[in-house]
């Protein structure tokens, strides 16, 4: 969807931010079709293959997340991220340099291992009960997000899964393998040593050049080409070592099968169960800044749902729903099923991708 057919610019359109239903019934009225959610197979490498198949989308996203940023700059950072990346052996270098090659310009890199989001996820049993269900939202400042997310399915040594990623990226944030598991990944609260935000954030990011783990992302893309089933998922996310904290969700197969995974790089908090997650901590004792725009906003707003395939507007409203909403995406593994859709500036950008395997 181009963004000008959105009045959301027109003073008084919208009196309060646009509602979700009334974005569809404009849309129906104009006659304006979404664009699909492209479902591209992979094989093995699944940076190399979602940029094959859509560098178009690629470029427009690396064009975005760079936007302003000098070009010297950026090859600064992607100069440092390969160091660290060459420095602990990580397991993904060749695929990341295979995507820096194709690309043929900075970013690859530095975007590779870097990440700024705010998340809101729900782990809990199916309205009948039958099944754990996942309900994911993705929060980012880069625009275009929401408008270019591609569906991977790729093929494993553990099984298939469907991935809701990008073109060029390595790691895995958000998604579902039929038969074993559904898994997504928050942003951690930042550390606060000093409570200066620039400040902190330097020492959140120097600390990861001392970790010889794998990124978050990473760690979630090995899970899920590995683990034949929830509670190997839950091993490896709970006992592996990572560079630097994360939140993870896990819903398995059956209704009980559900958890929060909140890690530091070394050691780990497991809620058992239903649960929501934001980007704040719930560990007794653990500190640090929330991030994203209202997290305990977001998972009070979250913490009784029951997802469901009905209808995501029923349930993604302010202030899950948000001006950095990317990504909304509902995933039951028992069913192999995924209901996603890509948005932009609290409006959907792309139709309802309801994908089964």
């Amino acid at each position: 969807m181009r963004e000008e057919l959105l009045p959301d610019a027109v003073p008084g359109f919208w009196p309060s931010g646009p509602d979700l239903s009334m974005v569809r019934a404009y849309i129906a009225a104009m006659h304006i079709t979404l664009p699909e959610i492209p479902v591209t197979k992979i094989s093995g490498l699944i940076g190399i293959e979602t940029l094959e198949a859509h560098e178009r989308r690629a470029h427009r996203l690396i064009d975005s997340a760079t936007r302003g940023m000098p070009t010297a700059a950026l090859r600064a950072l992607d100069a440092v991220s390969r160091k660290w990346l060459v420095r602990w052996n990580n397991a993904q270098l060749e695929e990341i340099d295979l995507v820096a090659a194709l690309l043929g310009r900075p970013g690859a890199y530095y975007l590779s291992v870097n990440y700024e989001w705010g998340c809101t996820c729900r782990v809990a049993p199916s309205p009948d009960g039958a099944s754990a269900r996942m309900a994911r939202v993705l929060d980012w400042r880069t625009p275009g997000l929401g408008a270019n997310v591609v569906a991977a399915k790729v093929q494993s040594r553990a099984g298939p899964f469907a991935a809701l990623t990008w073109p060029g990226y390595t790691g895995v944030l958000q998604a579902m393998a039929p038969g074993r598991f559904s898994a997504a990944l928050n942003q951690a609260p930042m550390r606060r040593p000093i409570g200066l935000f620039a400040i902190d954030w330097a020492a959140n990011k120097a600390r990861v050049w001392s970790r010889p783990h794998p990124t978050p992302a990473h760690l979630l893309r090995q899970v899920f080409e590995v683990a034949r089933d929830f509670e190997e998922a839950s091993k490896l996310l709970t006992e592996s070592p990572i560079a630097s904290p994360c939140i993870y969700v896990l819903a398995g197969l059956s209704a009980r099968d559900s958890a929060v995974i909140e890690r530091t790089e070394e050691h780990s908090e497991v809620h058992r169960g239903p649960g929501v997650a934001a980007n704040h901590w719930q560990a007794t004792g653990w500190r640090g800044s929330a991030r994203g725009q209202d997290s305990t906003g977001r998972a009070e707003r979250l913490c009784n749902l029951a997802p469901d395939f009905s209808d995501l507007s029923s349930w993604l409203v302010p202030p899950v729903l948000n001006p950095l909403t990317r990504l909304a995406l509902v995933a039951d593994a028992k069913e192999g099923r995924i209901l996603a859709q890509g948005f932009e500036r609290e409006a959907p950008a792309t139709a309802p991708l309801d994908f089964a395997f």
